[in-house]
């Protein structure tokens, strides 16, 4: 069977009965048995996703399938699928089977997509590499001395990987646009609240946000289609609902375009993908596109500011995970404290601990208003900064991560070197704005890298138009 990178032509196959969603599924899971040295799915649903694909097909036959009839998906390991284990990746979580469906996977499977397995992830989704997990890093389908990068790194892989047509994964601070950047596939985070989060095991609740990764823009615009709207059991997620014309294209004038100039001239910015991306802008304005340069003078505070909150929240969230109610819990132990104190220690991941303690730390008492008020403060100041820049530009064009994706197993002295990983992606996160990484090949490097386009809240559909047309 050919590797289907597009629903589109699956779907056309599918009518043109080339090929069947039963057909389908076992070509996926062979391919995914056969890639196991990837470390990229956790646990594959084949009974499950087989018996799915029979009844599929008889749907088609009858005419009354879904929208996503036969589209195969991979779940990131922290988005709840009721009667399957969900661990986030984590020993504290082992052998937890979750008692209900996230509200995407609900509508995944209302519109008769088949779920095929659970993918690898950074535990609790805490990582830039898919390193820290307890299922052995995942490795990038394009060059497997690579990091696939994270948090939703398994995610990214086996999209890239063919091992599925698309999956979904969470983006907290750069989570689905920087693996989908490193392994050469689409990325999107939507604005904050379009995708409900419930049944997503919580990081950081006001930056996590459910996302595709795909092969081609139709997908994704058919998978937010799908997954977006309000949700009676999330109260943060937006009553605002999105509709197949909303995502439709309409035409695409020329628009008005911004680049941060502190971006352009980061010195840690690869040469290379600093030339791509002037020589894009270039290309932008002689499509007549306007292209300005800005100034963006909050740059620096961007990452700090992300780990004072994400890690705060972390510190809430994750303090449900005792040892006493459900997951791991220590043998080794004499009382109710060294229960708490040992199933902790011995279940949780060192950054796990080290983003627990920071958050601890900012939220103790004096040093709460020196720190997370403070914090919250400066996120106040880039979210209005980012609404004057849309008031002037309908997008921000940036590269997605500083360079390519680095080797398995590198080493940082000082551990905030990795959490620059973060330094192009957080802004979307703080401001709670819609962005998604795109795919760049170039010959001068080996491997691929991501040019992010950001846009304004709710603008989805501008966002995915442009992309389609311009890149």
């Amino acid at each position: 069977m050919s590797l289907y990178r597009s629903f589109e032509v699956f779907s056309k196959a599918l009518q043109q009965k080339k090929v069947t969603c039963y057909s389908a599924t076992k070509h996926y899971l062979t391919k995914i048995k056969d890639s196991a040295s990837l470390n990229i799915f956790i646990e594959i649903f084949d009974k499950e996703a087989l018996a799915r694909a029979k009844e599929i097909d008889k749907k088609i036959a009858n005419g009354d399938a879904g929208k996503l009839a036969g589209m195969v998906i991979a779940l990131k390991d922290n988005i709840c699928f009721k009667g399957h284990e969900v661990t986030a990746s984590s020993k504290i979580l082992k052998g937890y089977i979750s008692s209900y469906n996230a509200t995407v996977v609900d509508r995944l499977l209302d519109q008769d997509a088949i779920i095929i397995g659970r993918v690898n992830c950074d535990e609790f989704a805490m990582g830039s590499g898919n390193e820290n997990t307890i299922y052995d890093t995942v490795k990038n389908p394009l060059d497997n001395n690579k990091v696939a990068g994270g948090s939703s790194g398994g995610s990214a892989a086996a999209v890239s990987a063919g091992l599925c047509m698309s999956a979904l994964g969470s983006d907290t601070g750069g989570s689905i646009r920087q693996p989908a950047a490193f392994c050469g596939v689409y990325g999107l985070k939507p604005t904050y609240s379009r995708v409900s989060r419930y049944g997503l095991i919580a990081y950081a609740s006001s930056f996590d946000q459910i996302g595709p990764i795909t092969n081609n823009i139709f997908d994704a615009k058919l998978l937010l289609e799908v997954i977006s709207g309000r949700d009676p059991y999330d109260s943060t997620s937006s009553s605002r609902e999105i509709h197949s014309k909303d995502l439709s294209s309409s035409g695409n004038g020329k628009k008005s375009i911004a680049y941060i100039k502190e971006h352009i001239e980061n010195p840690g910015l690869d040469p290379i993908i600093k030339s791509y991306i002037l020589n894009k802008i270039k290309e932008l304005k002689s499509l007549g596109h306007n292209v300005e340069a800005i100034s963006f003078p909050y740059l620096e505070y961007l990452v700090p500011t992300y780990y004072v909150i994400s890690t705060a929240e972390a510190s809430s969230n994750l303090s449900r995970y005792d040892g006493i109610r459900f997951g791991y819990r220590s043998d080794h132990n004499n009382d109710l404290e060294s229960t708490y104190i040992k199933s902790r220690s011995m279940g949780f991941g060192k950054e796990v601990q080290r983003r627990i303690m920071l958050g601890t730390f900012v939220l103790s008492a004096g040093y709460h208003e020196a720190y997370f008020t403070k914090a919250q403060k400066i996120r106040r100041i880039i979210q209005d900064k980012t609404n004057s820049i849309f008031k002037e530009h309908d997008f921000i064009i940036s590269p997605t991560t500083p360079h390519t994706a680095f080797d398995i197993g590198k080493k940082y002295s000082d551990p905030t070197q990795m959490y620059l990983e973060d330094i192009f992606t957080v802004h979307a996160n703080l401001a709670g704005n819609p962005a998604i990484s795109i795919p760049i090949k170039d010959s001068s490097l080996k491997m691929p890298f991501g040019l992010q386009l950001m846009s304004n809240h709710f603008k989805e559909k501008d966002l995915l138009e442009f992309c389609s047309s311009n890149f």
